[in-house]
């Protein structure tokens, strides 16, 4: 069975007549959409996309299945219009907290498809930093909120009456300067490896990253930066710029806008889980509604694939 979303990225390059283009109509990143539409390519068995300089063409299997998509998208258009009217979701608005890489990479396309479904509800977003959301959902200050949590580390259990669901999971990796002596080699690197090696110390205080910290002190590797803000954006600049290493999520690390160099580590429990936090049977309509895409987007539990920026040495 196709996934909907997909369908909706092959229509989308169909009619903007590029990755690129048809990315920004849908809130994706072009790397986040180029992965969705290889995985369509994979689940049909067959090329569908032909790249060119000036953007991307659909092949013959391509236009085949993109007819066909709009008519499954076009129907499940209609069925959520019209079990919306049975839900009561004609009105009303729908506050949604999230943190940085989540806000950026994750929501947007969810949103999006909520949005064309429920026009009339109003959307409101917010920044609350793990583990912040959980507490804003209690406090009913959001209807629901993503929120995250590292291993290794502690995890306390959330208030009564909210719910923590894992959506996906991810492993942190190490990167580096693009040339960097611990990129080279394929396999992954032990994190003793990391010992005496300048490190970007990311948020040391910041509750979820405590225990990841503490492991990599324990392992040797010697703060040269410590990064006070829990966004990756400064931390892959500093790494970028020779300034030290970092180990970050591995959505992190292939989204990441300077260039660098990414590697596994050994062993493979460092990892951050990514969860959807909600009232449970008290949410709203439009939160439950929404809690569901996100489930569906992002797969219960799923463990996001490879990073897709490849090591160089």
């Amino acid at each position: 069975m196709y996934d909907p979303t997909r369908l909706a990225a092959l229509v989308a390059v169909a009619e903007a007549g590029s990755i690129t283009r048809a990315a920004a109509r849908l809130g994706y990143t072009a790397p986040a959409l180029s992965q969705q539409l290889a995985k369509l390519e994979r689940e049909a068995g067959a090329a569908l996309l032909v790249r060119h300089h000036r953007g991307a063409r659909l092949t013959a299997a391509g236009e085949l299945l993109a007819g066909r998509a709009r008519r499954v998208l076009d129907e499940l258009d209609q069925a959520r219009h019209e079990l919306a009217q049975l839900a009561g979701l004609s009105g009303g608005r729908l506050r949604v907290g999230t943190f940085t890489t989540a806000g950026i990479h994750l929501l947007p396309p969810v949103l999006s498809a909520f949005r064309r479904a429920h026009p009339e509800v109003e959307l409101a977003v917010a920044d609350h930093e793990p583990p912040g959301g959980i507490a804003a959902v209690a406090a009913g200050e959001v209807d629901l909120a993503l929120t995250h949590a590292y291993e290794p580390g502690p995890v306390a259990p959330p208030p009564v009456g909210v719910f923590v669901d894992p959506v996906l999971v991810e492993e942190l990796v190490l990167v580096t300067s693009v040339g960097h002596r611990l990129a080279e080699g394929t396999g992954r690197l032990p994190v003793g490896e990391l010992a005496g090696r300048p490190l970007i110390s990311s948020a040391p205080t910041h509750p979820p990253r405590r225990g990841v910290e503490s492991a990599l002190a324990n392992a040797g590797a010697t703060p040269a930066v410590v990064c006070e803000s829990p966004g990756y954006a400064l931390v892959c600049a500093l790494v970028s710029a020779g300034l030290g290493v970092a180990v970050v999520p591995e959505m992190v690390a292939s989204m990441a806008a300077a260039p660098l160099s990414v590697r596994r580590l050994e062993p493979a429990s460092f990892r951050r889980t990514i969860s959807v936090v909600h009232r449970g049977e008290r949410s709203s309509a439009a939160a439950a509604t929404l809690l569901a895409l996100l489930r569906s987007g992002f797969g219960r539990g799923g463990t996001a694939g490879p990073a897709n920026r490849p090591s160089t040495g």
